[in-house]
């Protein structure tokens, strides 16, 4: 089974040495949380194979700064970086991010892709917890096929619009306009953002209701454009 870990934010300059920590402790969380996801990674590039890659703050260092030599390089867009491992039988692992820039239109964003076995247990709120502690997105989701079909179908998601899924994370300022009778459980965590737990695997329908009032509530009403701040 596809499952898909994501956060979104706003312009948020940093130099590349912070954004490789944040990388860094990304990797470090999935290697403790799935272990069985990952044993060996390589990372995709533009063009050409992808390359084995040590999971390390110097080799995250030096694929990001080679990002930044790049003709087409812009410190506005955010640096990229994109990961690939593989581990135990059914397992793969994906992370993915645009990261460290000040764009005016364009979302930063960091979403791991897991495949697993359709039996097995994955930690799917531990992995958005993380991604919310590392990167402080301003919002993020937990998602599969299925439940972002249901979404654009039924609710008129349309993709780069602020979403949640079976579980999702709003900042602090988009927690504080969830309808304190919304049937979800609420985990705060540090820095002020809410972890929200709305349904089990499959359960489409209720990740819809529940997308559907936080939409009305404001809480997920996208950022303005051109954007100028990292979150609500």
């Amino acid at each position: 089974m596809r499952r898909v870990v994501r956060g979104f934010w706003g312009p948020r300059p940093e130099p590349v040495e912070a954004v490789a920590d944040r990388w860094l402790r990304t990797l470090d969380g999935i290697a403790e949380l799935v272990p069985q996801a990952a044993d060996v990674w390589s990372q995709v590039h533009g063009s050409g194979p992808a390359t084995a890659f040590t999971a390390d703050r110097d080799a995250l260092l030096g694929a990001l700064r080679t990002a930044q030599s790049a003709t087409d390089w812009s410190d506005r867009t955010g640096t990229g970086l994109r990961l690939v491992g593989t581990g135990a039988a059914g397992w793969q692992a994906e992370v993915s991010g645009l990261a460290g820039g000040a764009p005016e239109f364009l979302l930063q964003s960091l979403a791991i892709i897991l495949h697993a076995p359709d039996e097995a247990v994955v930690p799917e709120e531990a992995l958005l917890s993380l991604l919310a502690r590392v990167w402080e997105p301003d919002f993020g989701d937990v998602s599969d096929d299925d439940v972002l079909d249901a979404l654009e179908d039924d609710a008129g998601y349309s993709v780069g619009a602020p979403v949640v899924g079976r579980t999702g994370y709003l900042s602090p300022a988009r927690a504080a306009l969830v309808p304190d009778d919304l049937e979800t459980v609420r985990e705060p965590l540090p820095g002020g953002g809410e972890l929200l737990s709305i349904a089990a695997p499959g359960d489409s329908a209720t990740v819809v209701r529940v997308y559907e009032r936080l939409r009305e509530a404001g809480a997920l009403a996208p950022l303005p454009r051109p954007m100028d701040r990292a979150v609500l």
